[in-house]
């Protein structure tokens, strides 16, 4: 009776530790591209937020992931991160979205666009730097466009996708188009609330008096986010850009079969 009952409870204990084996295996397979070292970390991480900040169950493990890749998977640091963006989010969108009526003057440039994918599936945004001019609705408006565009590439990403691609051209690009201020408060939004959402940037048509200006933003950029930029040659831009994106997918304008879509619109 008493074997019996010993190995009822062996039995017990054994189906308990493959279930338990089981669970986690099925919770690092569903966090895609996650190893047990990255899963263990979100979920110590979601724990720790959650009793700070209640609003961080409504968030999936991909974004903990990206806040905890941002720091190196650093938990602690990834914590600070995303409880500050929670409570910038809450301040600055409080509606959850930013509106067209709220970015009149912005969208009047007609200076961003998205369209097509990029051999990984990222989607594509192409934005006009000579078209950009500060505005009567100031800074603050410009930053309200910036999150309307991020926001509108991130719900475009395909499943199993989380980054995008820039093309960012400066074709007619002069000191009248010059906006520190707005070129570094995009830089911090980008950086401090949506992190590991850039995929790669190509700076093309740049003028040699931009580089004035990208002297001074330069330090501003983080380290992982400067090796992602590339600066394409105008006689080699065709081809620099069909490396990474299929001609099918690639503007119009660049020699490509797709025509832009406004970001607004997109």
């Amino acid at each position: 009776m008493e074997q019996q009952t010993e190995e009822s409870l062996n039995k017990t204990v054994t189906e308990e530790a493959e279930a338990k084996e089981a669970t986690t295996k099925t919770s690092v397979i569903c966090i895609h591209g996650s190893n047990e070292e990255e899963h263990n970390k979100i979920c110590l991480m979601r724990a720790s937020v959650e009793k700070q900040d209640s609003s961080s169950k409504d968030v999936d493990d991909f974004m903990i992931r990206r806040f905890l890749r941002a720091r190196d998977l650093d938990i602690g640091r990834a914590s600070v991160m995303f409880l500050k963006y929670l409570k910038w989010r809450r301040t600055f969108v409080p509606n959850g979205f930013i509106s067209r009526s709220e970015v009149p003057n912005e969208i009047e440039q007609n200076k961003m666009f998205m369209q097509g994918l990029d051999k990984q599936g990222r989607p594509i945004t192409v934005l006009f730097a000579g078209r950009h001019f500060l505005i009567k609705g100031g800074l603050d408006e410009f930053k309200r466009f910036v999150v309307l565009s991020l926001d509108k590439i991130c719900s475009r990403m395909p499943t199993g996708q989380e980054k995008f691609t820039v093309i960012g051209d400066l074709e007619g690009w002069g000191y009248t188009n010059s906006d520190i201020r707005g070129y570094l408060g995009a830089l911090a939004i980008l950086q401090d609330n949506y992190p590991e959402r850039l995929g790669k940037v190509f700076i093309i048509h740049a003028p040699y008096i931009f580089m004035a200006v990208w002297k001074v933003i330069y330090p501003f950029i983080d380290n992982n986010t400067k090796k992602k930029i590339v600066f394409v040659e105008n006689k080699k831009l065709r081809s620099t850009l069909l490396e990474d994106i299929d001609e099918s997918q690639l503007p119009e304008i660049y020699g490509g079969k797709l025509p832009l879509v406004p970001i607004q619109d997109s």
